[in-house]
């Protein structure tokens, strides 16, 4: 009988350690092939030099710092056609009583009666979230008006103009067709255009006295802020040739048009909107204080004590811009004259008029009232030139229809600056 043969100890150890070291080596082979053909079919490509690496390639590693802390929430509404304050302030949950507050803070100006698309609107909040603290509004890059909190009632504004700087830029152009579309292809603004057509319509009926051929001649200058544009154009000279006549007109420094002999193409000023002698309850004055806080509170107009009901006079010859009813203006006109003249009267009782209608100067516009914020019957008149209230009884304004003969030589000499500019134009055109 055959004995049978059994391994020893050792040599059952030592081919369980062999067993051990294949399977170690054929699984580095499988993660190997695998890894080569994961990398091969399924990475993506990889730029094949430095020179097309780009900034998205390379990721930085970010160190580990501590978060900025955040500052107040500000919301940003940018002003489209029917927008209003009201329907604004709801869709940011801001309480309408704190409209009020702004509102009353923003009476002497006005600014916020008329929102226009383009305008934008910021509304900083406190550290919470839940409480106004101050309001903007971006009228164009060279105006805004910021409104502050002063106390758990009360705003204040600051009324800010940027300089910004001003070039001089001269449009000529041809008639081909009308002088509303011709100037427009020149490169005039329509409200531009619209200006001159109402500047000449006592002298010049642009559509029977023009014809093909005829040419005009523009000097305006334009505000820039940083190099760009913010919309604010002056115009400082017009010469249309119209057949065999000319038609001129210049802005002087009184801010009303003359044409080159000096006879005013605006109409003149009455000083008061109003017959008869009514007492001055409270003068312009802008840097007047708050009889209650004694912070600045400008009056930006001239307020006459009178009885309900008395006729108001529209000052000069214009055009109706405004009529509204504010909660501290109360019922009011607004009149944009020729040149740079607008006026305002406010808290009347009855309006005559409509928005877009022109007046004559000495026209019956209203009856003056007690509507609005107002302490007894008064009128409130203001006056403002190049966009700034005025004291309109002791402004210089044009009250005849012609330039005073000791300004007659400093307006000569600003005629002669503008047609240069406009001869200086016409040769290097004609050299073309």
């Amino acid at each position: 009988m055959n004995a049978t043969w059994k391994p020893s100890i050792e040599e059952q150890m030592k081919k369980r350690r062999n067993r051990r070291l294949l399977a170690c080596a054929m699984l580095l082979v499988l993660v190997g092939l695998g890894s080569f053909i994961s990398s091969y079919f399924f990475a993506p490509e990889q730029p094949t030099s430095t020179e097309q690496l780009t900034a998205a390639d390379i990721v930085a590693p970010t160190p580990t710092q501590p978060a900025e802390p955040q500052g107040p929430p500000v919301h940003t509404w940018n002003i489209s056609d029917g927008d209003n304050l009201s329907a604004i302030f709801d869709s940011l949950e801001i309480n309408q009583t704190i409209l009020y507050q702004i509102l009353a803070a923003d009476e002497p100006l006005l600014a916020l009666d008329i929102l226009r698309p383009g305008n934008t609107l910021t509304f900083t909040m406190d550290e919470t979230g839940e409480r106004l603290e101050k309001m903007a509004l971006f009228i164009n890059l060279a105006h805004q008006v910021v409104y502050h909190r002063v106390d758990d009632d009360t705003f204040e504004f600051e009324d800010i103009d940027i300089p910004g700087t001003w070039e001089t830029q001269i449009i000529e152009g041809e008639i081909n067709g009308s002088f509303y579309l011709s100037a427009l292809a020149a490169g005039l603004s329509d409200q531009e255009t619209g200006n001159i057509t109402n500047l000449f319509k006592s002298r010049l009926n642009f559509t029977r006295d023009m014809r093909a051929g005829d040419h005009f001649q523009v000097v305006r200058s334009l505000q820039l802020v940083d190099g760009k544009l913010t919309g604010q154009s002056h115009i400082e000279g017009i010469r249309i040739f119209a057949r065999k006549n000319s038609y001129t007109a210049f802005l002087f420094d009184d801010g009303n048009y003359y044409d080159d002999k000096g006879e005013s193409l605006a109409s003149a000023f009455l000083r008061y909107p109003f017959k008869g002698n009514y007492r001055i309850s409270s003068s312009f004055n802008p840097k007047r204080k708050h009889p209650v806080t004694g912070r600045i509170s400008p009056h930006s107009g001239t307020d006459f004590s009178m009885p309900i009901g008395t006729s108001v006079l529209a000052t000069s010859d214009g055009e109706v811009t405004r009529v509204k009813n504010h909660p501290f203006a109360g019922k009011y006109i607004e009149i944009k004259h020729d040149g740079q003249y607008l006026s305002r009267y406010l808290h009347l009782s009855k309006i005559n008029v409509k928005r877009g209608q022109m007046v004559k100067r000495g026209q019956v516009i209203a009856k003056s009232g007690n509507t609005g914020r107002s302490t007894g019957p008064h009128l409130h008149y203001e006056l403002h030139i190049k966009g700034r209230a005025v004291n309109a009884i002791t402004a210089k304004i044009p009250m005849a229809a012609s330039i005073p003969k000791e300004r007659i030589a400093d307006f000569r000499q600003r005629v002669d600056e503008v047609i240069a500019l406009m001869e200086h134009s016409h040769q290097d055109l004609v050299g073309l």
